[in-house]
């Protein structure tokens, strides 16, 4: 792309995000404070995203549960497996008004957590998936500039719909700041083209996009859940799939005779129909012909669904307010997941007969931002990765969980409120550790095949997944929703492979935590990204990968999992270090706001701790490389130190 393009510099800055009022959720709703395991009398007035109350775990179920559980597997011609899937499945959607708190202040001010956050995935994965868009693509208009060199800005006093969307206007410098994200890690991008106004289209996010952002742009999305417009007053009652592709059409025919996509590749390159399955459902768009008509258009079928929706309480819509602990037990069985999606499964093989990925473009644990003690406990983490295995047995290609705001409660990351970034760091939410467990669990080999194993006698509470590669089975997903700390509903999963010989033992990660309410400190693998405030984007701790010995004259290996918990099994060696998509490796900060009570510390100290990282990239290390060492085109920085409250400044390094 050039100097010019990439907006000299990428200066690297751990930032304040936006005021207060930026936030997917424009006013402040009416949360009732249901009643929580929070002492008496404790009142939280604060947002969404950091409410410490919780939940009471719910009972144990009143029928028995299967402990001892047989997992037989063969060893090759294992029928009703998925796809093959990679470990990029779950992604990230993020509302566009909120990417100046998430991704940074500018193209040349990048936020350092999320950085880290994407290159822990990328080591895993190779990829990671994100989306800008949502609602308030809807109506974003491309800008010159705005004052005071932002990106965006929002007009309040517009807002439209159940969600209080605002109109929104944004520069180009928020493309640059995308593509210089990608520089670093290797993220890949979708985008959306403003859908309310059809007449005409403003197209004015295609050549801007398919020029600043180049092949690191995967999608661009036609319509956010149309099928909703009529209930948002955005369409005539009359609306219905048939305008819809009529308006796909009308889009297309707009771009040929305005030369709005003067490399042709946006038109080849789009997303539909993005409904929600409200109004219509995905068959009666495939009856319209849609696919048929713009087969040479269709880069991905997409959907977007939530499970349950908290708006009532968040949005004062009138309708009955709803108890986040009546609504807990729904989120803690397998039965759940496999209901929601069942509506999906004729449209996941009508993707594979028309030769398209589907993906599941925007999903969380409930619209209107999640539920309190749900969406921001242990027990999203376990219900968001049953949820995406059961997408990936079912032939999605990707999902992608949504974030938001300071005023929801199910972000995956959040950034600190603007007047508290002196000293706090960034919120890692459970559905972050789903996304990391879901990034190993597939790999970086894309060969992945994922089946819900049929096991007779199988609780809903208990669900156990094989993931083949090549047909072996490689990996195998274990869960635990119960909730025990007595120890007497702990499941062991006694794992055999019919015509192959099981190793002397296996490898076994854990994503762990005391309770499923709990809040904060879930642990993968021994690691964490703690409490509130409490993460620069980097796991805390030493990894701890469980050696499990196997009976060798049984042939099985005997894997237990805790009450509540999950389980990732290793079958061979090289199903654990397969797990390694890019180097590992995290970023520096360049800049920093507050200049006094700061640290600096001489480059030559970071010598030793850093390394040698100059082969990978010359402004990744603080020790040069060998002579003739190449230099990688992508590659990550070392992160040199943050302290709460102080930053620490590379002398002789500048970017």
């Amino acid at each position: 792309m050039g100097a010019r393009l990439l907006r000299l510099g990428f200066s690297l800055l751990l930032l304040s995000p936006g005021a207060l009022a930026d936030v997917t959720i424009y006013q402040t709703g009416n949360q009732a404070a249901f009643a929580t395991a929070t002492a008496s009398g404790a009142v939280y007035s604060g947002v969404a995203a950091y409410n410490p109350r919780t939940l009471i775990p719910p009972p144990l179920p009143s029928a028995s549960v299967l402990k001892t559980v047989p997992v037989r597997l063969q060893n090759s011609g294992t029928t009703g497996m998925s796809i093959k899937q990679k470990g990029s499945f779950l992604g990230f959607s993020i509302e566009m008004s909120v990417t100046n708190q998430v991704l940074g202040k500018n193209s040349t001010l990048i936020q350092v957590p999320f950085l880290n956050l994407m290159a822990n995935l990328q080591q895993r994965a190779g990829s990671v998936m994100v989306r800008v868009g949502g609602n308030t693509q809807e109506s974003a208009v491309l800008v010159e500039s705005l004052d005071n060199g932002r990106i965006l800005e929002k007009n309040l006093s517009g807002v439209t719909g159940t969600t209080q969307t605002p109109p929104l206007d944004f520069t180009t410098d928020l493309l640059y700041l995308m593509r210089n994200i990608s520089s670093f890690v290797n993220v890949h991008w979708f985008l959306g083209v403003p859908w309310f106004v059809t007449t005409p289209f403003d197209t004015s996010i295609i050549p801007a996009a398919d020029l600043i952002l180049g092949d690191f742009l995967l999608g661009l999305q036609a319509g956010n859940e149309p099928d909703m417009y009529v209930l948002h007053n955005h369409r005539a009652e009359t609306y219905g799939p048939y305008d819809y592709v009529g308006e796909f059409g009308s889009f297309l025919t707009q771009l040929d005779a305005t030369g709005a996509d003067p490399t042709g590749r946006a038109k080849r390159i789009l997303i539909g129909p993005n409904i929600a399955n409200w109004a219509w459902t995905l068959e009666q768009v495939w009856d319209t012909g849609f696919v048929d008509m713009f087969t040479e258009n269709l880069a991905f079928l997409a959907g977007e669904k939530y499970p349950h929706n908290n708006c009532a309480a968040m949005f004062n819509t009138g309708n009955p307010i709803i108890d986040p602990q009546v609504m807990l037990p729904r989120y803690l069985t397998h039965n759940a997941h496999k209901g929601l999606l069942a509506p999906y499964l004729n449209s996941t093989a009508y993707a594979q007969r028309v030769n398209k990925p589907f993906l599941m473009f925007e999903t969380n644990t409930a619209s209107c931002g999640g539920f309190n003690g749900i969406s921001d406990s242990f027990t999203a983490a376990l219900w968001g990765l049953d949820y995406a295995l059961q997408m990936a047995h079912s032939n999605f290609s990707g999902a992608m969980f949504h974030i938001g705001g300071q005023n929801v409660f199910y972000n995956p990351f959040t950034s600190p409120p603007t007047n508290e970034s002196t000293f706090h760091q960034w919120t890692v939410g459970p559905l972050y550790y789903t996304v990391l467990a879901m990034a190993e669990a597939l790999g970086p080999s894309n060969q992945s095949q994922v089946l819900d194993l049929p096991i007779e006698g199988l609780s809903e509470f208990t669900p156990i997944y094989a993931i083949y590669e090549g047909g072996v089975p490689k990996r195998v997903a274990v869960f635990n929703y119960l909730d025990d700390p007595t120890g007497a509903s702990d499941v062991s999963a006694v794992i055999s492979i019919a015509g192959a010989t099981l190793p002397t033992a296996v490898k076994v990660k854990y994503l762990a935590a005391k309770t499923v309410v709990q809040k904060g400190n879930i642990t993968w693998a021994g690691q964490t990204f703690g409490d509130n405030f409490a993460s620069d984007g980097r796991p805390m701790g030493t990894e701890v990968i469980q050696t499990v010995p196997c009976d060798f004259v049984a042939q099985t290996c005997t894997i237990k999992v805790p009450a509540p918990g999950f389980a990732l099994v290793f079958l061979a060696d090289d199903a654990q270090t397969e797990n390694a998509g890019a180097p590992s490796a995290t970023f520096a900060t360049t800049a920093h706001t507050k200049t006094r009570n700061t640290v600096t510390v001489d480059e030559s100290m970071l010598a030793t701790s850093n390394g040698n990282r100059f082969a990978d990239h010359e402004l990744a290390g603080t020790s040069r490389a060998p002579s003739g060492a190449l230099h990688a085109v992508q590659a990550p920085l070392l992160l040199a130190g943050l302290a709460i409250g102080a930053v620490i400044t590379l002398l002789g390094r500048g970017v």
